[in-house]
């Protein structure tokens, strides 16, 4: 029997009509110049957001996986918790997550897996309001075939413990790791830039002991995904770093937003 977690910030944070969330990502994907090629890509970070201020930032990442689209079976989605305080990382009992573009299948064998880590546990609270992983999910439709999802909630927990259960997913065949995170939240332009560059420098460098609390909001999955990416000899590369003072908003008071690619080391 079906069980649809249905979505909460269409019409807020994205639009709920479904021609216009197409044309609107379709602009976005337009407007995004590529910068990486994606044959190696096995991780994306990219920013929650509210589309008008984030999704062209967003769209630089997503854009990767457009000759990806057929190899692409499964991701695994990380975000950080914004509505419900709890331990640990939160799945959901859902067979089905909803947008407006349709419904998309959980993983629920890769789900039941990953409930043998202590600290993961079913939580669907955690899920009922969560937009950081929700604004994701429209991008992956445009781009990706028939894929199923992995959707993860971090709330209060260590980067060890999350780079742990990302540990678990990284053989599986056909997988994209997201994480989910904006950068610094309200800060003057010209500071908010200062610091998203600090946060870029040490994403490239995979150094997550440099991104402290306040220059990342998904620090958190963030910094679990460095350390994952850091064992396993990946790079990182900045696609578009911008704050919401050059998308949509005024500048004494932004949030910042990065994109970026994780790839594996290319052969000598």
């Amino acid at each position: 029997m079906e069980q649809i977690r249905p979505p909460a910030v269409a019409g807020m944070f994205y639009p709920d009509d479904p021609d216009e969330l197409r044309a609107q990502i379709q602009a976005y994907l337009r407007q995004s110049s590529p910068r990486q090629a994606a044959d190696d890509l096995r991780a994306l970070i990219v920013p929650h957001a509210g589309y008008i201020y984030s999704g062209p930032v967003a769209a630089s990442a997503y854009r990767l996986l457009e000759p990806l689209r057929e190899r692409i079976h499964r991701v695994a989605l990380f975000g950080p918790a914004h509505r419900v305080a709890f331990r640990g990382l939160a799945l959901s009992s859902a067979t089905h997550f909803l947008t407006p573009l349709g419904k998309i299948p959980l993983a629920r064998d890769t789900q039941h897996r990953l409930l043998a880590h202590p600290q993961v546990q079913v939580i669907d609270q955690a899920h009922a309001q969560e937009h950081s992983l929700e604004v994701q999910l429209p991008f992956l439709q445009m781009l990706l075939d028939d894929f199923s999802l992995i959707p993860v909630v971090v709330g209060e927990t260590r980067a060890e413990t999350v780079a742990e259960v990302m540990e678990d997913l990284w053989d599986e065949p056909g997988l994209l790791l997201v994480v989910s995170s904006d950068l610094s939240h309200y800060h003057d332009y010209q500071t908010a830039r200062h610091m998203d560059s600090a946060t870029s420098q040490a994403i490239e460098a995979l150094q997550p002991e440099h991104i402290g609390y306040d220059q990342a909001c998904g620090r958190t999955p963030l910094n679990g995904l460095l350390l994952l990416a850091r064992r396993h000899g990946l790079r990182a590369v900045t696609l578009d770093q911008r704050n919401s003072g050059d998308t949509a908003g005024p500048p004494d008071r932004v949030v910042g937003y990065g994109a970026y690619a994780l790839l594996a080391q290319q052969a000598a």
